[in-house]
């Protein structure tokens, strides 16, 4: 769904948000108050828009279903007849159903609209550091981190580094790319892949106003294959940077949806301190599409934990990413195994651990949206000395 009325009728939206949050605040009246659980951190701005309510096992249509398929007409009915009707009036007062539009605004346009406390209560989010490596003897890795300049130099480097020892294939991670506001310095990261004189994005705003294009200046530093990995943690530009080598480099993009955040934000103030943040332009990628607010859709998807990924960061620096991508050697079945479906290596070794009261060790942690593009880049080596 695009955040634009179009030939939509403004107050056909308009109702249909009221309704959606009354439905929601007559609901909770309606029912005892359930307990309140947070998630650890931050909450993400990329998550998908609550159901309002769940499917029944006859696979009749939920609330949000009901409410989308209602005419104008039905709209404003359901709100004259709740304000004529409803047993607690209280609830509908026109401080509620403005509360109610917010409400139903921000349950709909989960991407495009947030509430914020007030700014100086808002915590800055620490930057991610970049990180490269050259795996197997040519091909290059490089973990972008975030958009920042020191991160900027670190690419340079690496980059010099590739070329400077023949590699002919690269890996730019961008899993820990937090959401840039700095759109100049984003597009300087995506010149250094892309060809000169492209456009590497642009950005959008209502109509009325000019799109404000980012294009390459310069030679890109790296010529070879690319692969791509991306998910839910790539955000902002640095979608806009997924898709500008995926279109230019014929790069293949690995991994998860990107965040869907491709967008500049305004801050604006309101009356009490708080901050209303609102989407104001949309990244658009080199070949017109828009990247806010769907994101960015891998070629090939491969699920990871978030946990299992953040902790392969952490360790990569001090052990290497080989150690998280290529597994260990199991114990081998020999035939009479193999016949019976048993694996007496593997159960010699259980009892002895127990035997000396120890628990079974963790596995490693493995990264298998990096094993897969490894595995694609080796795939098409081999196919092209055929």
């Amino acid at each position: 769904m695009r955040y634009k009325i179009g030939v939509y009728s403004r107050m056909y939206l308009f109702t249909s948000w009221v309704l959606i949050g009354l439905l929601s605040a007559t609901s909770a009246l309606a029912q005892p108050p359930a307990p309140t659980v947070m998630p650890p951190g931050k909450p993400s701005a990329s998550a998908r828009p609550p159901t309002l309510s769940s499917p029944s096992p006859s696979g009749s249509p939920t609330t949000a279903d009901l409410v989308n398929s209602l005419a104008p007409a039905d709209l404003q009915a359901v709100i004259t007849l709740l304000k004529t009707n409803f047993t607690d009036p209280d609830a509908l007062t026109d401080t509620e159903l403005n509360r109610a539009t917010v409400d139903g605004l921000i349950l709909r346009l989960p991407r495009g609209i947030m509430l914020l406390p007030a700014k100086e209560n808002a915590a800055a989010e620490a930057p991610s550091a970049s990180y490269s490596e050259i795996i197997g003897g040519h091909i290059g890795y490089v973990r972008v981190g975030s958009l920042n300049a020191a991160n900027l130099q670190a690419l340079d480097k690496s980059l010099s580094n590739f070329a400077a020892k023949n590699v002919n294939a690269l890996i730019v991670d961008l899993r820990a790319s937090q959401a840039s506001t700095d759109l100049q310095l984003a597009a300087e990261f995506a010149k250094r892949f892309c060809p000169k004189g492209k456009t590497l994005f642009a950005l959008r705003k209502p109509a009325g106003h000019q799109d404000r294009l980012y294009s390459s200046d310069r030679e890109p530093a790296f010529r070879g294959l690319i692969m791509v990995l991306t998910d839910n943690d790539t955000a902002g530009a640095a979608e806009a940077i997924a898709a500008a080598l995926r279109f230019y480099n014929k790069a293949l993009v690995i991994g998860q949806t990107t965040a869907g955040r491709a967008a500049e934000y305004s801050d604006l103030p309101l009356p009490s301190g708080k901050i209303l943040r609102l989407a104001a332009a949309e990244m658009v990628s080199p070949d017109g599409r828009s990247l806010f607010p769907e994101g960015a859709k891998p070629d090939l998807p491969v699920e990871m934990s978030t946990t299992d990924k953040r902790e392969i960061f952490q360790l990569s620096g001090e052990k290497g990413i080989g150690p998280f991508v290529y597994e260990g050697a199991r114990p081998h079945m020999n035939e009479a195994a193999l016949l019976a479906g048993t694996n007496p290596e593997v159960e010699a070794a259980e009892a002895a651990q127990q035997r000396r009261g120890r628990a079974q060790e963790k596995p490693p942690a493995h990264d298998p949206v990096l094993q897969r593009a490894l595995d694609v880049v080796t795939s098409l080596e081999v196919y092209q000395r055929r």
